[in-house]
């Protein structure tokens, strides 16, 4: 069988490994100390549009999305490695590079189900990587991981819309550049079909009746390169009913399209971590001495490395299989995979990850090695875009099907 990549994906790769070396790694430092110095923590560090613009100038940019007027017009497994080497620096390749949550999910959604005036006012100024989004789902007062329990109310009055509901971890809003919220609610809370009940509009930031509360902590990081997690309240705030994404009841399975691809690229991404802490690893075990000998020839190290190194070999395949799918029969097609990756792949890079903090001692859970923001990424995307059990669940029932 022939695992080499195709032509173009082997050359991405070759300039997104060269980017990475030249200009992501020695800036993560420089971002952080130009963070100190401004004005707002939530405010986007010089160096990070500089890289933005040097990502563009090498035609390393939009490359997550698959059509070709809209982006690179890469394929899933074309993607696929190039996410991953961008997981090596998360808080700052995919930004660069315009491939970062949420707004990847959001511009799909635009590109997809956006309206002509809708893909000019937004989806344009997003792929140019001039403003950033948000995807308002989750709620602090319902089990978010069931979407049907969602109370935000969309009411149509004459030609708007009022939305008012309280939402949290909202991904991206305490940045300044978020300009718009994608908000899922309901405008027919009653319908015999509790999936045709939701519906998504388009909220302008600045639309009287928003109200950026606060960012919500992970783990006691504010997670600023991300753009933070914020709780925003939405309190009769009213949009033209040209805002409304799709139709009207089309909420839920918009959000199921834009989960879809949103889970395997955090799983690419993912890999891209693990591989990071294998190196970090590796360099502290032959750098370091204790008991009389090198870390490298601690039995524990080694077996932490071996199984480090399988884990992430399988997982690999695992997700390009899943993205082969994706790609040639469907995000349907591919559905019982993607729960597998998304089960699976932050499960035991949590894992690879704890051994590597384990292996750096103090230095692991400090500043000075990326290893503990890492992990608490990693550790949060067990929650994000639905939990390891609700993916648990449904996996099971599917292959429970086949035999009842």
């Amino acid at each position: 069988m022939d695992f080499a990549f195709d032509a173009r994906t082997e050359e991405l790769r070759g300039k997104l490994l060269a980017f990475m070396d030249a200009y992501v790694y020695p800036a993560e430092p420089v971002a952080e100390e130009q963070r100190a110095r401004l004005a707002s923590p939530w405010d986007t560090p010089a160096v990070v549009e500089d890289l933005k613009a040097e990502a563009r100038s090498q035609g390393l940019w939009n490359l997550f999305l698959p059509a070709a007027e809209h982006g690179a017009g890469l394929t899933n497994l074309q993607y696929a490695p190039l996410a991953e080497i961008t997981g090596r620096s998360p808080h700052l390749a995919p930004t660069a590079l315009n491939c970062a949550a949420p707004d990847t999910g959001n511009m799909e959604v635009l590109a997809q189900f956006g309206t002509a005036g809708q893909q000019k006012r937004w989806l344009a100024p997003l792929l140019a990587g001039e403003i950033r989004s948000a995807f308002a789902m989750t709620e602090p007062e319902v089990a978010s991981s069931d979407a049907t329990n969602i109370t935000t109310h969309i009411r149509r009055d004459g030609d708007e819309y009022v939305i008012t509901g309280r939402k949290w971890y909202i991904s991206g809003a305490m940045n300044p550049l978020c300009e718009v919220f994608i908000v899922m609610g309901k405008t027919d809370p009653e319908g015999p079909d509790i999936r045709r009940q939701q519906s998504m509009v388009l909220v302008p930031r600045d639309t009287p009746g928003v109200e950026v509360r606060r960012a919500m902590t992970v783990y006691g990081y504010e997670d600023h390169s991300h753009g933070g997690h914020a709780e925003v309240l939405f309190d009769h705030a009213r949009v033209p009913v040209t805002n409304l994404v799709g139709e009207e009841g089309g909420g839920f399975a918009i959000a199921q399209a834009r989960l879809g691809p949103g889970r395997i690229h955090h799983c690419m991404r993912l890999i891209g971590m693990a591989e990071r802490a294998i190196e970090l690893m590796c360099r502290r075990a032959v750098g370091r001495t204790a008991f009389g000998k090198p870390l490298a020839r601690q039995g524990v190290v080694q077996q932490w490395i071996a199984d480090a190194r399988v884990t992430v070999e399988q997982l690999r395949l695992l997700v390009l299989k899943t993205a082969w799918l994706m790609d040639t029969v469907g995000n349907k097609g591919a559905h019982t995979e993607i729960q597998a990756i998304k089960i699976a792949t932050p499960r035991a890079v949590v894992d690879i990850l704890d051994h590597a903090v384990q292996l750096h001692g103090a230095g692991g859970v400090s500043q000075d090695f990326p290893l503990a923001e890492l992990w608490a990424a990693a550790r949060t995307l067990r929650l994000a875009d639905g939990p390891d059990e609700v993916h648990q669940r449904s996996l099971a029932r599917r292959e429970l099907k086949r035999f009842a």
